[in-house]
């Protein structure tokens, strides 16, 4: 297995520096923080992470930024590569990268630069070739689409840990009057409180709970039809709809065929 100690590079005199490891399916890493942000790329497999503000789906070929300072758990479904590249405060600062957590896009030039800053010294000469790498890579990452693939958590503790107990097991199935019951609300109560809390209505929070999860399962080879079907979907048709409207491509072309 490849792994690098992170905590080696916390105090590199660099902005940015990269990583690569390789995880086996279902590590996990439990609540930790990093002084430096964190932008994670799953070379392959696919990442979970959870914080106390939600939860993040990180497909094959895609990253996610984790500022500095939040603390996250982080899951791996499947065999995973993934790429790290931990820069310094002032630089996120100058790059303008948000203060939370956000799944990104990756262009095919940022996919080079990363494989190339793999093998650049953590001390590398900012003023040579391999500085510019350095300082185009984070360029580049500050450039990248931000993806639809979280679900804010409620801060009330019944709400948060019923959404945390349906993030486990997600379905259509699960209606406003079942979550309503299950923390002791009145349905109008909870939908108002679950809107105020999380910034969207139930209804569109289980939706993006479902497509995370098929996510999850996708990026792990699993049947578009047995996924549909397990989710309450009526048809892997009327899945295939919803997938493609929210994340843009239909399940058969979001995951890349070849993974490095």
């Amino acid at each position: 297995m490849r792994e690098t100690d992170i905590d080696t590079y916390e105090n590199i005199p660099r902005d940015a520096v990269v990583t690569a490891n390789d995880y086996r399916d279902g590590q996990h890493f439990a609540l930790h923080t990093h002084r430096r942000g964190q932008f994670a790329y799953a070379a392959s497999g696919v990442i979970t992470v959870f914080t106390r503000q939600g939860n993040w789906v990180v497909p094959p070929q895609r990253a996610i930024w984790v500022p500095a300072g939040v603390a996250h758990e982080m899951s791996m479904a499947g065999p995973v590569t993934m790429l790290n590249t931990y820069i310094r405060d002032p630089a996120c600062t100058r790059l303008g990268l948000p203060a939370h957590c956000q799944v990104f896009g990756i262009s095919p030039l940022l996919h080079q630069l990363l494989i190339q800053a793999m093998d650049i010294p953590a001390l590398y000469d900012e003023t040579h070739r391999e500085g510019l790498v350095m300082s185009l890579l984070l360029h580049e990452i500050a450039d990248m689409p931000p993806l639809s693939l979280n679900a804010p958590l409620p801060v009330e503790p019944r709400l948060a840990y019923a959404c945390r107990k349906l993030l486990e097991q997600p379905s259509l199935d699960i209606g406003i009057d079942d979550m309503a019951l299950q923390v002791g609300m009145s349905r109008r109560t909870f939908t108002r409180l679950f809107r105020q809390q999380t910034g969207i209505s139930f209804v569109e929070w289980r939706q993006q709970a479902c497509l995370l999860a098929a996510v999850v399962r996708l990026g792990n080879g699993e049947a578009i039809t047995r996924v549909a079907t397990d989710l309450g979907y009526s048809s892997p048709s009327a899945f295939t709809s919803v997938f493609r409207r929210v994340l843009g491509k239909a399940p058969s072309r979001y995951f890349p065929k070849n993974t490095p």
